[in-house]
């Protein structure tokens, strides 16, 4: 059974049923069946491709901080041993 999420004409109630196809289910604040069920967008469905894709979106960027991270230490070290010398 899917779930649709309707607003009632009369009250202009929103709600979430779940209905069998081809039935009008009633609104829950008043009682009417002159219901409008409302556009409501899909959920993103996960998938090996998609999952992957994500992970190696987020390893790049780890990739790219660790590199920076690597830069800013060799830096520190470079001017910790002049002052130090």
């Amino acid at each position: 059974m899917p779930i649709y999420d309707y607003q009632c004409r009369s009250c202009q109630q929103k709600f979430e049923q779940f209905v069998k196809l081809g039935e009008t289910p009633a609104c829950p604040a008043c009682g009417r069946t002159d219901v409008a069920r409302l556009f409501t967008p899909s959920a993103a469905v996960s998938t090996a491709k998609t999952r992957e894709r994500a992970l190696a979106g987020a390893r790049s960027r780890a990739k790219a901080v660790k590199q920076e991270k690597d830069h800013a230490h060799r830096e520190y070290l470079q001017n910790h041993i002049k002052d130090h010398s």
